[in-house]
Order: structure tokens, then sequence, then C-alpha cells
């Protein structure tokens, strides 16, 4: 088998690269309206919940700071998109060292909307099953430990993302050295998914049990809400790790057609992720406190 091309086939999903498919073809054109749709919703729905603030009487201190990383998070991400979709069209115009820091950013803002949307899962279970409160203190260390985590987990692409120029069109896309650097860099990516995923569904999975004895999910709005949580996260999230894996197989095996058929894939499927961006205001900030209160209602002295 052929000996894989990693200067024009490499990329990744965190850190995939916007421009990689002509946006006038379908694989290039559907990412740039996923793209244009989820910045103009999302940008002005993360900024209403960081000033706006709504429903946020109802949540604790630590609840509130968690709402806001998330939406500081996803706007950490959003706010480069017109960059992005603008080098679709018309390539890459700046310098190698303001690639390398925007999807440095990008990475921040994706491993840390993963992060606090997991401590907000986990949060929940500590209060509600647990009957456990984070103080001052420990809240600033959980919120600096989210973004010093996510800064260490974005360092990668700081060393492979690189500047590349096809068909006289400048790029800023991640290039590989060698396999076993493009496959530790999915793989990595995918642990941390399947982590969040799985701490998720035990946390909602042990909330549901522990105040199913109180008729909490006889309440239809906090059903309806725990249920949109782990399906959206698990819809919009398990197309961009199956690629992930299948191109983890594709480069083991040196299989370049179903690599191939990975990178074809790829833009799309990261596109899907980003949608979480502006639906995570909307289900955090706008629907979570009535799960709080719910909770007060059916657990006394459980706290938010």
């Amino acid at each position: 088998m052929e000996q894989l091309n990693f200067t024009m086939l490499s990329t990744s999903t965190f850190s995939t690269e916007l421009q990689t498919i002509p946006s006038w073809k379908p694989g290039g054109l559907i990412p740039v309206m996923v793209y244009t749709f989820c910045f103009l919703l999302g940008v002005p729905g993360n900024i209403a919940v960081i000033l706006v603030k709504p429903n946020f009487q109802n949540l604790s201190s630590l609840s509130q700071s968690l709402v806001l990383n998330l939406a500081v998070s996803d706007l950490l991400c959003l706010l480069t998109f017109p960059i992005w979709i603008y080098s679709i069209f018309y390539g890459w115009i700046f310098p190698l060292v303001v690639c390398k820091l925007l999807k440095y950013l990008v990475n921040c803002g994706i491993y840390s909307s993963l992060l606090t949307v997991t401590a907000l899962s986990v949060q929940r279970y500590m209060v509600v099953v647990r009957r456990q409160r984070c103080n001052h203190v420990q809240k600033r260390v959980l919120l600096v430990l989210l973004w010093v985590v996510a800064i260490i987990l974005s360092f990668p692409i700081l060393v492979v993302q690189q500047l590349k120029t096809y068909q006289q069109s400048t790029h800023c896309k991640p290039e590989f050295t060698s396999e076993t650097q493009w496959v530790v860099l999915l793989l990595m990516e995918n642990l941390l998914l399947f982590v969040s995923f799985s701490l998720m569904v035990f946390a909602y999975i042990r909330l549901y049990r522990k105040v199913n004895q109180a008729a909490f999910f006889n309440h239809p709005q906090t059903t309806r809400l725990m249920t949109s949580i782990i399906v959206s996260f698990f819809v919009l999230w398990i197309p961009f790790f199956t690629i992930n894996m299948l191109g983890v197989a594709a480069i083991c095996l040196k299989n370049i057609d179903l690599l191939n058929f990975c990178i074809d894939l790829w833009d799309f499927a990261i596109s899907l992720t980003f949608v979480n961006s502006w639906l995570n205001p909307l289900m955090y900030a706008f629907a979570y406190h009535k799960m709080c209160t719910v909770c007060q209602q059916n657990v006394p002295n459980s706290g938010n």
C-alpha cells in the first residue's frame, strides 16, 4: 500500500481545517452554511447569557459561573468564524502566527466547552445525589482547572498547524510528520469525548434514580431538558467521533480509499459539533433553572 501523504491529507477533528474543500462544492458549501448559521445565532445568544443572565436567580453561584464559562468558551470559537468563512472563498491571507493562534483559540474554546458541560452534569450529581456543595475557593479552583486542562490539551495544534499552498491558494491547516503523531491526536480527541459523554450519562442516570423517588421526572419540562442535553450531545458529536475512529483505522491499515472517505466527511462532521455552541445557552441558561427548581421542591436541602 502506498505511503500516506501527510502534507496533502492531514486533518483532524477539533483541529480540522475549514477550508480543505472548495466552498462551491457540496462538501464545502454545507459546512459554510452551518458555520454562518451558528455564528448568526450563537454569538447573540451567548452574549445574551453573559449580559442578561436569564433565570440566574434560580442557580447557585457555581452553576452561574459554569454557565457563564460555557458562554465564554462558545464565543471564543464562534467569533473566529468570519475569518474561516472568508478563507474558504479567498484563501488564507494572514501570517502563520495568526493561523496558529486562531486555531489554538478555537481548540481552547472547544475543550473548555466540553469540560464545562461535563462539569455541569457532575455538579448536579454531586449536589442532588451526594449532597455536597462547592465553596468559593473550590469554585475558583474548578474554573481555573477547566481552563488549564483546555490550554494544555490545545498545545498540539501549535505544533501541527501550518500554512500550505495548493493550486495558488494558501490554507491554514494541520500537517503531521508521522502516522503516529496523527493517530495520537485523533485518539486524544476521542478519549476526551468518550470520558465526557460517559460522565454525563452516569451523572444523569444517578440523578434520575435519586430524584425519581420524589416524582422528579413527573415534571415534563425537566425530563425534556435532561433528555435533550444527552441526546443533542450524542447526535452532534457522534458523527465526528465515528469519522475519527475510521480515520485511525485508515491510517493504521494504510487504506487510502478509507482515508479519503474520512477527509470528505471531516468538515461536515466538525461543523455539526459547532451547533452546540448556540444550543448550549438555550439549554443551560434558559432551561437549566427548571431542573434546579424541581430539585429544591422534591429534594430538600440539596442546594443548587
